[in-house]
């Protein structure tokens, strides 16, 4: 199992979490993902905390499904967002068991440590339909950080992450920068993927 860093805080204070993320405007790093989609397009929200991402996508006429491992998280979001969440450890669940046209990965890595991420990139993609979208943001840096709330991140490189891309045989679609919306002045990597139609 991949060692994840400081995941539990989304257990323990999943109120507090909601309460600071979920007014937070996705718009400026879901719009370059919505504009390539087709309408009622299936997405899939990997670690989608209390709903706040699929909440902009269901209103924009997608169809949605999140997977959250806290179950604090995965109830608000249920109530916030009123759609099928799965209450599920991504290291653990089987993507293949289902089948979507766009994978959404908003922060959803940044307690992995890098040389893990490929692998689970990898795993995810078998719940991607062939042609598939896939939108990808992490933190920007190099090595990693922690906070106050004892979590660690793991910081990435634009170059990094295109090798990762190129190693899973992704098509990049499009690349944007944003400052963190949260006023901390980090720097977010954001990505728009196509999973190719045939291996």
């Amino acid at each position: 199992m991949v060692e994840i860093q400081g995941v539990n805080y989304y257990s323990t204070h999943a109120e507090q979490y909601h309460q600071t993320t979920f007014s937070v405007d996705p718009t400026s790093f879901l719009t370059p993902l919505a504009a390539r989609l087709t309408p009622h397009a299936e997405v899939l929200d990997i670690g989608c905390g209390s709903g706040r991402d699929l909440n902009w996508l269901k209103q924009k006429g997608f169809r949605v499904i999140g997977l959250e491992r806290s179950p604090g998280l995965a109830q608000r979001a249920r109530e916030m967002v009123g759609c099928r969440i799965l209450e599920e450890d991504f290291e653990l669940f089987d993507f293949s068991s289902i089948s979507v046209d766009v994978i959404v990965i908003v922060g959803g890595l940044v307690h992995v440590p890098q040389p893990k991420v490929p692998d689970l990139l990898h795993r995810f993609l078998a719940a991607l339909r062939p042609n598939g979208l896939l939108l990808l943001t992490t933190k920007e840096g190099t090595g990693s950080s922690s906070d106050s709330k004892g979590r660690e991140f793991f910081l990435w490189q634009d170059a990094e992450l295109r090798a990762v891309f190129d190693q899973l045989g992704l098509e990049l679609l499009d690349c944007f920068r944003n400052l963190s919306r949260l006023d901390t002045q980090e720097v977010w990597l954001g990505y728009v993927l196509r999973k190719p139609e045939r291996p």
